[in-house]
């Protein structure tokens, strides 16, 4: 039997080369390529002939009608959250995450919730039915009418789905299928493209929900070609430490609601449990006012969160002092400095400098600026800032404190949490006065440090 011919194809691009080589040609990353085996075209045009649907009718944008689309909750208020306001008949949502970090167990409780009110089919590809069974009796969850598959081949699996004829399915996971019209492996990046394709095209056929669970790299990224991104309508992300009892679930993208939402859930014993009020993670439970530290009000999606961010100044013992920066950009911090010592008069370049954002939580917008810059200041003169302040602004680089957006939601959001007194820019002044809270608008970063000093 002649030997089957290989080639290398980049797990990033999906790119091919003939031979490895240490970086993509195509896209240029290190360590991405991988052997796998070259599909006939035989195979090839089969699943391209296999997947064609009949051709619809060419028709005028302003001619079709079109309403709102219909949602259906899952049960669980976070996990709604995130997708936008729950399920969308026909949508294809990926969720990928670091092992063991909860995504089974959240779909599974999910189903569960979903059986009783709709038909659900759990299709697991790394799990015996019995597996799935004993997890479900030890979290304590009435499955209801959750139908169960124990299936790793996708013409099996769509055939289930077609004679069944779920409303909403979950396949866990995408890496674990194959299709007997190509050769290659489970995982290769040729089955995981095709059978997600596959997926995805049954799913708007025939309006089933299709939930998948993806693997990661080692980086954190989902495993595979970056088209299994693109195919999907919303890609979710599990995020926090393994060995703490929170988790958080981010949405990247959405085709049916707002992104950056953020979903917070607590691990306990019987699965995963929503936290109606996650800016309480977020906050340190001081006895008194500490030396660095500062509330900021970051934006997620639809939800102002409250987060203190932490900053120990020390001296440097090093010719190069360190710039350590856990939960922000670390690169912004090197600006941030730069920015202090240029417009403040505040020095740092001997100084080790180390931030954090507490309860493990990832901060990208700019508005976390003010707020870094403050905490360092404090931990600079070892006095702590003024009690019940919260803060937020974007720090620019001739020293002007830019506004945030949505600022008044941000501000309500402090005081219903019973903060009272808010350093904020000059432009996210409200217009009406808020009870119970001070609101102080600043410009520059050097009117920002003054006014603290006076304060504290």
């Amino acid at each position: 039997m002649a030997k089957a011919k290989t080639q290398y194809a980049c797990t990033e691009c999906g790119g091919t080369s003939s031979k490895w080589a240490g970086q993509c040609p195509a896209c240029a990353q290190w360590n991405t390529l991988v052997e796998s085996v070259v599909e006939s075209a035989a195979n090839r045009f089969g699943v391209q002939a296999k997947g064609l649907v009949q051709g619809a009718p060419v028709m005028r944008l302003s001619d079709i009608e079109a309403e709102d689309v219909p949602r259906f909750g899952t049960g669980i208020d976070e996990f709604d959250r995130v997708l936008g306001g729950g399920l969308v008949p026909g949508g294809v949502v990926l969720i990928g995450g670091d092992p063991g970090i909860g995504k089974s167990t959240l779909l599974l409780q999910a189903l569960a919730n979903l059986s009783r009110v709709k038909s659900a089919l759990y299709v697991s590809g790394e799990e015996s039915g019995a597996q799935i069974a004993l997890r479900a009796r030890r979290l304590g969850i009435d499955a209801g009418d959750l139908h169960l598959q124990a299936e790793i081949q996708l013409e099996k699996i769509i055939g289930t789905l077609t004679e069944q004829k779920p409303q909403v399915a979950v396949v866990d996971s995408i890496q674990t299928l194959f299709s007997d019209a190509l050769t290659s492996a489970p995982g290769s990046v040729a089955q995981v493209r095709e059978c997600a394709a596959q997926l995805t095209r049954f799913a708007k056929q025939s309006g089933v929900t299709i939930i998948l669970v993806g693997h990661v790299t080692k980086e954190g990224a989902l495993a595979g070609p970056r088209v299994l991104e693109h195919i999907v309508d919303t890609v979710l992300y599990f995020e926090g430490d393994t060995h703490s009892s929170f988790r958080l679930v981010r949405a990247f993208k959405n085709r049916f609601g707002a992104v950056n939402e953020l979903g917070v859930f607590a691990m306990t014993d019987k699965g995963l449990k929503g936290v109606s009020n996650p800016s309480a993670l977020f906050l340190s439970q001081h006895d008194a006012q500490v030396p660095g530290s500062c509330v900021m009000v970051t934006q997620e999606g639809t939800r102002p969160l409250l987060v203190e961010i932490q900053a120990l100044v020390d001296a440097s013992h090093v010719p190069n002092a360190r710039r350590l920066s856990v939960g922000l950009e670390q690169n912004r911090l090197a600006m941030l400095l730069a920015v202090l010592h240029r417009h403040a008069g505040v020095a740092a370049f001997d100084q080790d400098v180390f931030i954090n954002a507490v309860g493990g939580v990832k901060i990208t917008e700019p508005a976390a600026d003010l707020a870094v810059l403050l905490a360092i200041q404090s931990s600079m003169r070892s006095k702590p800032l003024p009690r019940g302040l919260v803060t937020f602004g974007e720090v620019g680089l001739a020293g002007e404190i830019r506004p945030a957006p949505r600022g008044q939601e941000r501000l309500r959001e402090a005081a219903k949490l019973g903060f009272s007194m808010a350093l904020v820019p000059k432009a996210n002044l409200p217009k009406q006065k808020i009870e119970g809270l001070q609101v102080i608008g600043v410009e520059r970063i050097d009117e920002a440090m003054t006014k603290v000093r006076e304060f504290s």
